[in-house]
């Protein structure tokens, strides 16, 4: 591949997605693709700061808040996501700017400018987007994970999140059903990859 191809996981808290990251990139793999798996926050600077907000969002505005999103963005697309794509890799990030647009759009911001501000950061190939309803998510949550539900993982809260993800009708979203077999939701996802791929002309080993 000239340019390689951008996949995200994006969803409400819950879903699977750090379950299902990892399981995409061994398919991908098993197939002779080059694969580099990131997620959103980083671990940098600002996305340190913003996992210090899971404990109390309080600590800020909500367009505060944004901003730390954006800078560790930026940071993210310039020194993770664009050198790979330019090598022709296989990009698998958890959340990027779909959750951005729909976790600040609940607390108060529009979605619409949130998405405009982000002319500098490249447009996902595909856009995974788990679905379930916020108390699966929360029962999830608190039985399988046994954590204590932080501040962005709060059902009222995740009931606005998961009404404005319902909103986004980007081309590139094809959205999975998640409250089913961890078996079944990655055959799901394996499908749509596999679609994609063949759309690319992307020639991979089976």
């Amino acid at each position: 591949m000239n340019r390689g191809l951008f996949i995200v996981f994006e969803g409400i808290d819950g879903t699977g997605k750090s379950t299902q990251l990892p399981l995409l990139a061994n398919f991908l793999r098993n197939r002779g693709l080059v694969v580099v798996e990131t997620r959103e926050p980083t671990d940098g600077p600002y996305g340190q700061q913003i996992r210090a907000l899971y404990s109390n969002r309080n600590q800020g505005t909500p367009q505060q808040e944004l901003e730390l999103f954006l800078q560790d963005r930026r940071q993210h697309v310039r020194q993770c996501i664009q050198p790979a794509l330019d090598q022709g890799k296989v990009v698998l990030s958890d959340r990027y700017y779909f959750s951005t647009a729909a976790y600040q759009g609940a607390a108060g911001l529009d979605p619409k400018a949130i998405f405009a501000r982000h002319a500098f950061a490249p447009q996902p190939d595909l856009v995974l987007l788990l679905t379930q309803t916020p108390a699966d998510s929360v029962a999830r949550i608190r039985n399988h994970r046994g954590d204590v539900l932080n501040d962005f993982e709060q059902q009222d809260q995740l009931e606005k999140v998961a009404a404005l993800f319902a909103s986004f009708e980007h081309d590139c979203i094809v959205r999975i059903p998640a409250a089913r077999p961890i078996a079944e939701v990655h055959a799901s996802i394996c499908q749509a990859v596999l679609s994609l791929l063949t759309n690319k002309g992307v020639r991979c080993s089976d």
